[in-house]
Parts: structure tokens; C-alpha cells; sequence
């Protein structure tokens, strides 16, 4: 089979292009994704608090009552004056069949479920280990790791693939995109084209739409990753199409602050969860000040209000037990403390215990009359005691998520002033429109997954019609021929001859089976070099920087640029054993699989575990 056939081109390796990516493959497609970034995942990694779904399996399996209706409804609140009715229903009435598609297809455990700000029911899904966004997203990377390696045919990725433009023919249609490689090589590909690029919340670069939109919160930190820079929004409106509410950008009030770092550009988000299993927040004087379910918009701007920072998010014992997952991380990060006691954590704050006591007892009374002088509706895991253990972080107003974004149908089809623009379609942060004038937290990951699947289930179809109209958007470059014929048993057969003519055919709803992989021999594994922990910690600075997982060695000083998480999430355990944290994380295997290179030896006297070993090709 012909692997350079016609294809669906997805830009962006995050939860949306991968979602677009599974789907075009479910539909009988082929599919190449392109990152520009040495690693997939993108902010869907980060997300932390879950993802949104009404009328589940694991709602009903809770007793949770909540329905498609209901969601819109709230949604429709939060969008306020920018509702957008088509796109709304599009994301809520999907959302139970993307989490039940997560669940089935992918085997992901997402049976735990919580309420969050702006939501009239529990419908946020994570589940027990890991942070949701990152436990989702690489479910999806590795299985389509997977097909790759069965299918080569089939889909493709290509990592540090900057793609900086679109390519239209003289009727104005998409027809590919021109990417810049590694090398600085320019490559053109030939096909339909989802964008799903994310956002421009971290767009700090000369043609910043950040600056040019909302030039008031340009200064604020941003909780994402340095390649936010609003590519796909840039390259789109060079081809004229629409851009809507690009001045709707999301701050939410709960970055977390490193007390060695108040002035850090990039910080790690405190989830939402944190609040909805029922933590409060706290001003410099102990006192509550908003309901901390309420809006995000809302609970920033009461702090920018009332200023009383140091803002902290404080959770008791029975809440820190709920989510206790999310706590340990902190910790391991710096970023949250663990206080035995109400008088330790008044200490800490520099008020007087009898101060921490009363906002206590006033919230207790609160949660037994559900009068909240800020009108807060739902709470949790009370009562308040200063006899408790409590954890306690610091928190500040960060930049987000961006609601603005490219203007987009119901079928993710990118729109123009003149019409729809043919062969062009964006999903996920990229589309505005979806979320209004302000996104409820857990509807993040669950637009990557539903309007991904209407993207690539809409590219697809496109490019069916094109084949059947014997319009090859890869013809240009390959040489290709098209039939469309009928299989005889009610599928539609797509055939095409490659560049030397020979013809391949597929049925683009049951692929041929695999042909079986001829077994290489393995490479004879070869000792480890033993190194002390005393020889390890010599290695602590962003120029010379190991660290030990799992007892083996490793030498990240060069991978800084290409980790996902940045290089300050390495640098935290610069010379040190960071097993725990890794763990917390990542599975073992993502070292031989993706940083096989960065292995040097292992402790003196440890036994890794086999499965994230690393065979050695010298010492």
C-alpha cells in the first residue's frame, strides 16, 4: 500500500489533534500529525482537574442526576452575552458520548466525580492516580504509537514540524500546509487540514495577539507552555479568515506560587478540584472573601477587588484525603505546604490562631444553614477544626486559557467573510466561540475531545468527497489516480496508483490486516556505569544537571529544551532522587521510550525496574 496516499493533515499533538487524529483512523482515513515540538501532548498535559461529561456511566453508577439540558444551561450562564447556541450544544450534548469513548476506547479510568465552579451537578471525570489531562492524553499518544507501528501506512507523525503556512489553490481552498523541519528544511504536505494548535496565552513574541488584545494582563504569569503563541490563529487570519472575541482571555485565580520564585513567568496551576472537594480560600487575614465555586472570572476578580494577598487555598483533612494525589504533588514541587494543625498555619500566615478559629466557625455555621454571605451553594467535607491537619499553597491570578479564537460552524469548517473556507477545519482553544465570555473549568480537555472528533470526522468526509470527484489533493506532488468503486458489500472502496502507477486499494472501513514485523535481534545489554548519590548531587545546576529515577542515572542537562513540562519542573530535583515525583507522573517505559539518550548508569547497588531500562549500547 502506497504510504504516500491521500491523507488528512492534523496540526498539533495535544488531546484535540490526537482526538482528530483517532477519529480520521476510525473513519477509514489515513493521517499525518504534525508538532512542532519534540513531544506531543501540548497544555492538555497540564490540565488538572478532569473532564467534563453529562449523563455518564460513572454519573449514574454515583447516582448523579444531570443531563445534556442542564449542562447547556450552565454553560449558556457562563458564556453570558456571547452565547453561541450552535457550538454549545455541539460541546454538551457530546459530552457523554466523548467521555464514554475515552472510557471504552482507550480504557481509562474515569469513574471519580466532582462538582466545579459554575457546574448545577457533579460532572467533572478524573480518576484515582495521575493528573486527568496527562493520563488521557497519553492514552491516546501511545495507542497511536501503536497503530503506527502496526500501520506505517496508516497514520504518521512528524515532531519539530513548525507549520507557518497554509497553502490555497485559486479557488481558495486549503489544500495543505508548508512546515519547517528540524533543519530549517521547508516541506510541503498535500491534503485536508485540522488545526488544533491551542491557544496564545503564553504569546509573548513580536507579533503577540496577547499584547494587541488584552495589552492590561500581558504582564501576568501564564500557566502555559512557551509554544502557546497562537500559530494556527496567525497563519489563518493571513488567509483571511474570521477571528471573534480574541480579547476574551481567561485569568484563573489559582496559580500556584513557589515561595523562592514570586516573580516566576510560568507557573503550575492549583486544579479547580482542589476547591470543589472543598477547600476555601483565604486573604492575608484569614477571612474568606468570595464562594470559592463560583466563576472563574469572578473569584479574580474579587481578589483584585479586595487586595489582600498573599492569597492562600487552604484544605482540610478530609478534603486533602480526597485528593490527596494532587496534594503530594504539590509538595513534591515546593509548591504546598502540610500544617499539623490550625495554629501552625496561622503562625505561617502571621495572624493570630483566634483569627483562623472564627472564619472556621463562621463556615461551618454556613455549611449547616447553606446562607453563605457570598452565595455559595455547595460544600464538602466539613466540619472546620483548628485541631485538623491542613494543606495550605499560595495562589495568584495567571493567565489561562484563551476563549477567543478563529470563527468556526458546527463542523469545525473555519469561516470567512465570503463562506466557509473548503478543506480547512480547527478545533479546540484554537476555535472561539465554543466557551463565550468564560470557560467552566473541566470544559478544556472536554473540547479537545469533541469538536477534535467533528473536526476529523468532518476532514474525513471531505476528503472521501474529494477522491470521489477524482480532485487528489495530493495529486499535485504524487501522481496519484483515484477510483472510487463499490466493494459489493456496501462499502465504498478507495483505490489510487502511486507514483510508478501500480494501483493500492483500501477499504477505509476495516484496513487490511498487518503484515507481521520480521524480529531484529536484540542488542545485548551491556552493565550499567555505577555512580554514588553523593556523586549525583555534584550535578545540580541548569548547566550540569542529573538526577536518579528508579536507580538509574540520567543526564538531562541537553534535554531541557524538548521536556514537556519545561526545564524549572527538572530543575526542582537537580542532583537528587526524583523516583517519587517522577512517578506521580509518568510510567517508566516514557524513559526507553522517549529519552533513551539521556541514561547514563544507575546507583551503585540498585536493581531497576526492567521495564523502564534503557539497553546499553556502551558503558
Amino acid at each position: 500500500m502506497n504510504a504516500e496516499g491521500p491523507k488528512v493533515i492534523v496540526v498539533g499533538g495535544g488531546l484535540c489533534g490526537l482526538s482528530a487524529a483517532h477519529t480520521v483512523l476510525e473513519r477509514g482515513g489515513r493521517v499525518i500529525l504534525l508538532d512542532k515540538n519534540a513531544f506531543l501532548g501540548g497544555n492538555s498535559t497540564r490540565a488538572t482537574s478532569g473532564i467534563n461529561g453529562s449523563a455518564t456511566s460513572s454519573q449514574r453508577s454515583l447516582g448523579v442526576s444531570d443531563s445534556p439540558e442542564l449542562f447547556y444551561d450552565d454553560t449558556a450562564r457562563s458564556a453570558r452575552d456571547l452565547l453561541r447556541p450552535e457550538l454549545v450544544k455541539v460541546l454538551t450534548h457530546n459530552s457523554g458520548a466523548a467521555v464514554e469513548w475515552l472510557k471504552n476506547r482507550f480504557a481509562l479510568d474515569l469513574s471519580l466525580v466532582s462538582r466545579l465552579g459554575g457546574h448545577s451537578a457533579p460532572r467533572t471525570h478524573r480518576g484515582k492516580e495521575r493528573f486527568p489531562g496527562m493520563t488521557i492524553t497519553y492514552a491516546l499518544m501511545e495507542k497511536m504509537e501503536a497503530i503506527i507501528d502496526e500501520r506505517p501506512d496508516l497514520a504518521q507523525i512528524r515532531y519539530k514540524a513548525h507549520v507557518k503556512t497554509l497553502l490555497k489553490n485559486e479557488k481558495g481552498e486549503v489544500t495543505g500546509v508548508e512546515y519547517e523541519d528540524a533543519d530549517g528544511k521547508k516541506v510541503q504536505l498535500q491534503g485536508p487540514v485540522v488545526l488544533a494548535t491551542g491557544g496564545y496565552a503564553a504569546d509573548f513574541t513580536s507579533d503577540s495577539l496577547l499584547k494587541k488584545y488584552r495589552p492590561d494582563i500581558y504582564h501576568l504569569p501564564t500557566t502555559n507552555g512557551d509554544y502557546s503563541t497562537g500559530d494556527g490563529h496567525k497563519m489563518i487570519l493571513q488567509i483571511g479568515g474570521n477571528a471573534i472575541d480574541l480579547e476574551k482571555v481567561q485569568v484563573h485565580p489559582t496559580g500556584l506560587v513557589h515561595p523562592d520564585e514570586v516573580d516566576a513567568k510560568v507557573l503550575f496551576l492549583a486544579a479547580e478540584a482542589l476547591r470543589g472537594v472543598g477547600g476555601l480560600l483565604l486573604g492575608n487575614d484569614g477571612q474568606r472573601f468570595c464562594d470559592e465555586l463560583g466563576h472563574r472570572d469572578y473569584v479574580t476578580g474579587r481578589m483584585w477587588d479586595i487586595k489582600k494577598g498573599p492569597y492562600r487555598l487552604i484544605l482540610n483533612g478530609p478534603a486533602s484525603k480526597e485528593i490527596e494525589w494532587h496534594c503530594k504533588h504539590y509538595m513534591g514541587r515546593g509548591l504546598m505546604k502540610h500544617f499539623k494543625s490550625g495554629a501552625e498555619v496561622a503562625k505561617e500566615m502571621g495572624i493570630a490562631p483566634n483569627a483562623l478559629e472564627t472564619t472556621f466557625t463562621a463556615y461551618n455555621e454556613v455549611m449547616k444553614t447553606k446562607k453563605c454571605p457570598f452565595g455559595k451553594k455547595y460544600f464538602s467535607n466539613g466540619p472546620w477544626q483548628m485541631n485538623d491537619e491542613f494543606y495550605v499553597a499560595i495562589v495568584t491570578p495567571v493567565l489561562h486559557y484563551t476563549m477567543g479564537g478563529v470563527e468556526i460552524n458546527g463542523h469545525c469548517e473555519v469561516q470567512a467573510p465570503s463562506g466557509t473556507i473548503a478543506g480547512l477545519y480547527a478545533a479546540g482553544e484554537l476555535a472561539g466561540g465554543v466557551h463565550g465570555a468564560n470557560r467552566l473549568g473541566g470544559s478544556s480537555l472536554l473540547g479537545c475531545v469533541v469538536f477534535g472528533r467533528v473536526a476529523g470526522d468532518a476532514a474525513s468526509k471531505y476528503l472521501l468527497n474529494t477522491l470521489s470527484s477524482g480532485q487528489t489533493p495530493s495529486s499535485a506532488t504524487h501522481g496519484l489516480s483515484v477510483e472510487i468503486q463499490p466493494s459489493g458489500n456496501g462499502r465504498v472502496v478507495v483505490s489510487w496508483g502511486g507514483a510508478s502507477g501500480a494501483p493500492a486499494t483500501a477499504a477505509p472501513s476495516k484496513p487490511a490486516a498487518a503484515t507481521p514485523k520480521k524480529e531484529e535481534p536484540a542488542a545485548p545489554a551491556l552493565p550499567y556505569k555505577e555512580y554514588t548519590l553523593e556523586e549525583v548531587a555534584k550535578h545540580n545546576t541548569e548547566k550540569d544537571c542529573w538526577v536518579v529515577v528508579d536507580g538509574q542515572v540520567l543526564d538531562v542537562t541537553k534535554f531541557f529544551p524538548d521536556h514537556p513540562g519545561g526545564k524549572k519542573a527538572i530543575l526542582i530535583y537537580a542532583g537528587k532522587d526524583a523516583t517519587e515525583e517522577f512517578l506521580m507522573m509518568h510510567k517508566l517505559d516514557v524513559i526507553p521510550r522517549y529519552a533513551p539518550h539521556t541514561v547514563i548508569g544507575k546507583i551503585k547497588g540498585s536493581n531497576p525496574n526492567p521495564a523502564g531500562m534503557v539497553a546499553r549500547a556502551k558503558i
